[in-house]
């Protein structure tokens, strides 16, 4: 393949996506300076996380996952993952961690190139990953700094119940608010928090406008690869401030005019000519080849018009929204409610449902070598969608941020096969 065509000066981009850029370089810059400016700096996770309620408290909030996979955009992770098993971690550990890991070894040098400040608390909230737990271990271990957990319940039954969601709240209240407090010499502020839920609902309002447009033909959006920067505002250090609800009305206005012409999504290399088939999608992009694994679809014609990772930092389109009116019982439900949290047949269940809703032509998993979290249960995820649709599905395995699992020719071949059986089965069924 040329490199030229990859290279990421050459890549064409909506205002949204520099936009997303802009503000993602503008939190580091602030993490840089963070302890220089006498602010405190929290560490917390994607799934689950409780960004608006951290802001109450001036923490300029650091998320390792998305170090991580930006560290990875700029192929900076395997030298990090390489440093991580030196030290004795072993190939099987989620390379999210061990690229953490490794990068505190080397200096704990940013993606953008500027030193992340040690962590005054570590907040971990628990929904359905047994790594973070672990990871955070590490990390407090190394730094000293304090942690605080809210343990979220398992939605084994498929429904968040009143008892569920009132032991979330009482942590909240007993454990955690007044751990913030402490850590940062500010005091909560319950309206504070109404404000920046007011803000998070927006956000999610156009946000789901933007991701249901893929129900239309062509779908004006890909909802996995181009859904990676359309989620990541919501996802991280940005969900429930006035800039995250601005960047969601600049989307849903570029959304709407490439809908209003007949336009498919923006690719790196412009738009995409024509739609010939329509996925969903389960598992985590790889990170380390990011721009050539999407060239891969589009090269072909291949859309994904419904993903599960675009809901790993929060399911919006079945209805939730942050409720400024019930705050804290709205972080519980928020929390209860994230794709990690949810059962298999509750995954399962989603994807069916987008299989139907968004006109689907085919079911594909990338199974990630090293999460646990989503590999599990995949391959019986797969037959049951399939059997129910009645629509082919495929399976291949990369990583998230290990180069070493990302085996570009074994993949195309993986997708070409199996886009040709899609169009196949499409044949027989017209004929």
């Amino acid at each position: 393949m040329n490199a030229t065509v990859l290279n990421p000066r050459d890549a064409q981009k909506d205002a949204s996506m520099q936009l997303q850029k802009d503000m993602i370089a503008r939190n580091y810059d602030a993490l840089a300076t963070a302890h220089e400016m006498g602010k405190k700096v929290s560490s917390t996770f994607v799934p689950g996380n409780l960004n608006e309620l951290l802001m109450c408290f001036d923490l300029v909030r650091n998320l390792p996952e998305v170090n991580s996979l930006q560290s990875a955009m700029r192929k900076k992770t395997g030298a990090y993952i390489m440093e991580a098993e030196r030290s004795g971690h072993s190939e099987d550990v989620c390379t999210y961690v061990k690229s953490d890991l490794g990068m505190m070894a080397k200096g704990n040098i940013g993606p953008t190139g500027k030193p992340l400040p040690k962590p005054d608390v570590l907040v971990l909230s628990y929904t359905g990953c047994f790594t973070f737990m672990k990871w955070f271990e590490l990390v407090r271990d190394q730094y000293g700094c304090e942690t605080v957990m809210l343990h979220v319940p398992y939605q084994a039954d498929g429904r968040i119940t009143g008892n569920m969601r009132n032991y979330v709240v009482h942590q909240l209240k007993a454990n955690v608010i007044p751990t913030l407090e402490r850590v940062s010499g500010v005091r909560f502020d319950i309206d504070r928090l109404r404000e920046y839920l007011r803000e998070s609902a927006r956000a999610e309002e156009d946000l789901v406008w933007v991701l249901q447009s893929a129900r239309n033909r062509p779908s004006p959006i890909d909802a996995y690869f181009g859904g990676v920067y359309y989620c990541g505002p919501i996802f991280s250090a940005f969900r429930g401030s006035k800039e995250a609800s601005e960047y969601y009305r600049l989307l849903r206005g570029e959304v709407g005019e490439r809908l209003a012409g007949g336009r498919g999504p923006v690719t790196p290399e412009g738009d995409m000519a024509e739609e010939r088939f329509r996925l969903v999608v389960e598992g985590p992009p790889n990170w380390t080849s990011f721009r050539e694994f999407w060239k891969m679809f589009y090269d072909e014609g291949a859309v994904v018009v419904a993903s599960s990772y675009t809901k790993v930092g929060g399911v919006y389109d079945f209805g939730f929204r942050h409720d400024p009116d019930h705050p804290l019982e709205s972080l519980a439900d928020y929390c209860l409610g994230c794709y990690t949290n949810r059962s298999l047949p509750m995954r399962t269940n989603m994807m069916c449902t987008y299989m139907d809703e968004y006109q689907a032509d085919g079911f594909l998993v990338n199974s990630i070598k090293s999460c646990n979290s989503f590999a599990a249960g995949e391959l019986l995820m797969l037959r049951e969608i399939e059997e129910r649709t009645g629509k082919p599905a495929a399976f291949i395995e990369t990583d998230l941020v290990d180069p070493r699992y990302f085996s570009p020719a074994n993949v195309k071949n993986r997708l070409e096969s199996y886009f040709q059986m899609i169009a196949q089965k499409r044949t027989r069924a017209a004929a």
